[in-house]
């Protein structure tokens, strides 16, 4: 019962609450319809005001897009009337240049040439003074200007009044103890320089100068050189090849390099040289002597000296008494025995004229065998690697034949004069041998009387 009074009691007072909530909620939303239509109205007419100046706007981006596209098309038709005018003018510039084009190729080949020309040429010392304007050309990529045609000119003019003239002027000058000094020097054209002693190397490069290794015979000097200058004319060594050909006189072998490149082969083919020599000098001298001999021996036959003919003229004396026969006889083993001092060492002389040849021969397979295992092991690539074997391989042959050639003409002269003096022996010993045969006569003729008798 209790319960049910309190629920009553609860239902009462919520009823009271709601009835009051409902009209208090009811003024409140009338008052916000209020303030909400109020506010609805304020955003209506910014709402107008805005549409009003976007319209403005509007009107007034669609008349300034009427100007620019208006524009537009101007700048659209120049440009059109611009690509066309371009377009005809770089067709008549293509044409107009195309010389100029070939012109610019001739320039840069020109001036290439000239620079290396100039890298080389020993007017370096004192007349190059366009040396900048020639690499601005050939480091350049579009045509050159004028001043770099004029240097050009002029670089070129520069060269050719130099190449007539003989200058002098210093330059560094190394020694062959590496020591710099500044020396005195004469260009002859472009050919070369001259210091006191003879043509010097020129680097254009480093711009300092030096000896060659070897100088040319009767080659010019500075003095020669300055007597040309005054206007003397003097004669001299040059070089067309502008140093080439001094590069090769110092490359030039030597006597003795030649003599070296034989080996052992061609030592001892001058070692037999030198002993065939040595004999033909000492028959010859022997040979002549005794001629002499023999001449002064023929104007006082009747007293024998120590000569050959001499010596046959003593048999005669000493055997005279003999008959004819045994006089004959010991006359001619007197002639054999000075043919045998005569043709002593022409034997020898004549082997060793045979012998020298083939020495060479000997050498010439020598040289070419090593040349051919050079070859094997470093192929043939670089001839230098070939030279020593192939010098040896000629070397000995012509060192061979210069051998024999001299000892085969000296066996032949000194046999020709062996043979000769032979013959005035047996000459004069047949004459005896008559003499004695005509002396001997008579006292046959008169024992043969005496016999009859």
């Amino acid at each position: 019962m209790k319960i049910k009074l309190l629920v009553s009691a609860c239902a009462l007072s919520a009823l009271s609450f709601t009835a009051f909530a409902s009209g208090d909620f009811t003024g409140q939303a009338t008052t916000e319809n209020r303030q909400q239509a109020q506010h609805n109205q304020v955003r209506e007419s910014g709402f107008k005001a805005s549409e009003q100046e976007l319209a403005t706007l509007k009107a007034q981006l669609d008349k300034k897009r009427n100007l620019l596209q208006t524009q537009n098309d101007a700048l659209a038709e120049t440009f059109s009337q611009n690509e066309e005018t371009l377009a005809r003018l770089e067709e008549q510039l293509r044409l107009e240049t195309g010389s100029l084009g070939e012109v610019f190729g001739v320039v840069r080949q020109n001036a290439k040439e000239l620079q290396t020309e100039l890298e080389q040429s020993v007017t370096g010392v004192d007349a190059q003074s366009y040396n900048d304007q020639i690499d601005q050309i050939i480091a350049a990529t579009s045509l050159p200007s004028m001043p770099q045609l004029t240097a050009l000119w002029l670089a070129l003019d520069e060269q050719i009044q130099a190449g007539g003239q003989v200058a002098l002027t210093q330059v560094n000058y190394i020694d062959g103890e590496g020591r710099t000094s500044q020396v005195d020097v004469a260009r002859i054209g472009a050919i070369g320089l001259i210091d006191r002693d003879g043509y010097v190397v020129w680097n254009g490069q480093k711009e300092e100068a030096k000896a060659y290794l070897k100088q040319p015979d009767q080659g010019p000097t500075l003095s020669s050189v300055t007597a040309l200058k005054d206007g003397k004319l003097e004669n001299m060594v040059v070089d067309p090849s502008r140093g080439i050909m001094l590069e090769q006189l110092a490359l030039e072998p030597t006597l003795q390099d030649r003599l070296e490149a034989g080996g052992v082969v061609g030592q001892i083919i001058l070692g037999l040289l030198a002993i065939g020599l040595i004999i033909a000098v000492a028959r010859g001298a022997s040979l002549s002597m005794a001629r002499q001999k023999i001449r002064r021996q023929l104007k006082t036959p009747a007293v024998p000296g120590n000569n050959p003919l001499g010596r046959i003229l003593a048999v005669y004396n000493k055997e005279q008494n003999r008959s004819v026969e045994a006089l004959e006889l010991r006359l001619l083993e007197a002639v054999v025995d000075e043919q045998t001092h005569l043709e002593k060492g022409l034997s020898m002389l004549k082997l060793l004229a045979a012998l020298a040849p083939m020495l060479g021969l000997l050498g010439t397979v020598t040289g070419m065998i090593e040349t051919f295992q050079v070859i094997t092991q470093f192929g043939n690539g670089d001839p230098k690697v070939m030279a020593g074997g192939i010098s040896m391989a000629l070397v000995t042959t012509v060192l061979g034949l210069i051998a024999a050639m001299p000892l085969l003409l000296a066996h032949n002269v000194l046999s020709s004069q062996a043979e000769s003096i032979r013959n005035i022996l047996e000459k004069q010993g047949i004459g005896l041998v008559a003499e004695q045969a005509e002396k001997a006569e008579p006292v046959m003729s008169a024992h043969t009387v005496e016999n009859a008798a």
